[in-house]
């Protein structure tokens, strides 16, 4: 594919739906609206939105028995005959989010009806990053914000409008705790000082990265949570190098999304408030949230700090120079070609 070829039928697919689908149009239009805010740490910041029409996805239900109970709004056959797509490899089909956080955002279904679980499509997830530069490809898992976890699919929005990508530059020199690297990939980690726990990687090679998220991902399954370890998954593609961010996951939900009264806020932490931006569709919550109480629902959300320590041990005696630990053969199998 045409690097550039994509994202060209992309923006045209935004422009044209947000023109003939009344729906997609007036929530693109909304968000011109939506009220924000910054709350700023020790060289890092969170930015709020208060975005009224995310309460779909913000207060989804996800339990078995709900899911079984509603038809799948991303197979074909269920979707708004208005809504159109783009083919992309020739098993997804991209679409436009019509409950958007961004003026592009957009989510690319398998055209399978098959669960969110991302190791077999980690591969799919690079080429789309590649193809899409201006976005972020994001996963969440289906305990970690995936409002249709029993359909898999990755969602895209504008990468510039993740506070994350502003605070990097800065806070890894400063915070961040090298784990590996070679001559394509680096690996480092953030910590408590920046609220998540977090595995950063940044790598010019597809198999490569892939090789090094596969790691990672059955060191989680060690954590014997039930199903797909819990997890956030970021990436992007820029002057020829994929970065990516692994957020592990503790909890889908913090005690203060199920609280009655004053104590309740309706916030459901996805990627996309992982990387820093913090969803929230009740006025009521976006005008009380703090500092104090951003800091202990990622506290609560994120891996906690022993098992991230453990995990970072397992991450730098997984490569060459003590492949006894993590054996490269081990993964070989599960590495797509990157053609």
């Amino acid at each position: 594919m045409i690097e550039g070829s994509l994202e060209r039928k992309v923006n045209e697919l935004i422009d044209r739906q947000t023109q003939e689908w009344e729906l997609a149009k007036a929530n693109y239009t909304g968000l011109e609206k939506v009220e924000s805010k910054t709350f700023h740490f020790d060289g890092f910041c969170i930015m709020a939105q208060f975005n009224p029409e995310r309460i779909r996805s913000s207060g989804a239900k996800t339990d078995a028995e709900s899911i079984q109970a509603r038809a799948c709004f991303l197979c074909a056959d269920n979707r708004p005959a208005v809504q159109r797509g783009i083919d992309f490899l020739g098993k997804y089909i991209i679409l436009i989010n019509p409950y958007p956080i961004f003026p592009q955002h957009l989510t690319v279904a398998l055209k399978e009806h098959l669960p969110q679980e991302i190791e077999p499509y980690l591969a799919d997830m690079l080429k789309l990053s590649q193809a899409l530069p201006g976005f972020t490809v994001f996963y969440n898992g289906p305990k970690c914000g995936a409002s249709a976890p029993d359909h898999f699919h990755f969602q895209a929005g504008n990468k510039r409008l993740l506070p994350v990508y502003h605070d990097l530059e800065t806070i890894v020199p400063r915070l961040g705790e090298l784990l590996f690297q070679d001559e394509t990939t680096v690996i480092h980690a953030l910590g408590k000082d920046f609220l998540r726990n977090v595995l950063l990687y940044s790598s010019t090679s597809p198999v490569s990265l892939c090789h090094h998220l596969h790691v990672a991902l059955d060191a989680l399954k060690e954590r014997g949570q039930e199903g797909e370890p819990m997890l956030n998954l970021l990436v992007n593609f820029e002057d020829g190098r994929w970065q990516a961010l692994l957020f592990p996951r503790d909890q889908q939900r913090p005690w203060q999304y199920f609280a009655e009264g004053p104590a309740r806020i309706l916030m459901s932490p996805a990627s996309v408030e992982m990387a820093g931006l913090v969803i929230l569709p009740r006025k009521e919550d976006f005008d009380k949230l703090t500092n104090e109480n951003l800091a202990d629902i990622y506290q609560q959300v994120t891996i906690n700090q022993h098992e991230f320590d453990l995990l970072k041990v397992r991450i730098k005696n997984g490569f060459p120079g003590n492949q006894q630990a993590f054996g490269r053969e081990k993964f070989t199998n599960k590495i797509d070609r990157y053609e």
